[in-house]
């Protein structure tokens, strides 16, 4: 079930009205290992690529996940919350329109 929904889970936006999904209110508690363990920035941001993600604009911790805005192949606004320790995507929203 749970790699079921590592598959689905980046493209659930794509069958949800105007792109509404999670992660602007998302409260999943991603890991309890202390940021010294976490996966580095850099290989986060290539995790993200790796979903879907190619345009990564901004890296956040919030609680104990990454947060990234990014931008994905078709151009669409993506808030994407990964756990640091395996780079799984936790929660995405996008946004309804095209950006620069």
């Amino acid at each position: 079930m749970r790699r079921l929904l590592r598959l689905v889970l980046p493209f659930l936006h794509l069958a949800l009205p105007g792109g509404a999904v999670l992660a602007g209110e998302h409260d999943a508690d991603c890991t309890r290992e202390p940021q010294a363990h976490w996966m580095s920035r850099e290989a986060i941001s290539r995790k993200a690529v790796a979903a879907g993600y190619p345009d990564v604009r901004h890296i956040q911790v919030i609680g104990s996940c990454y947060e990234i805005e990014a931008l994905t192949a078709r151009r669409l606004q993506a808030d994407v919350v990964m756990d640091p320790m395996t780079g799984d995507v936790v929660a995405a929203s996008m946004s309804n329109g095209p950006q620069r």
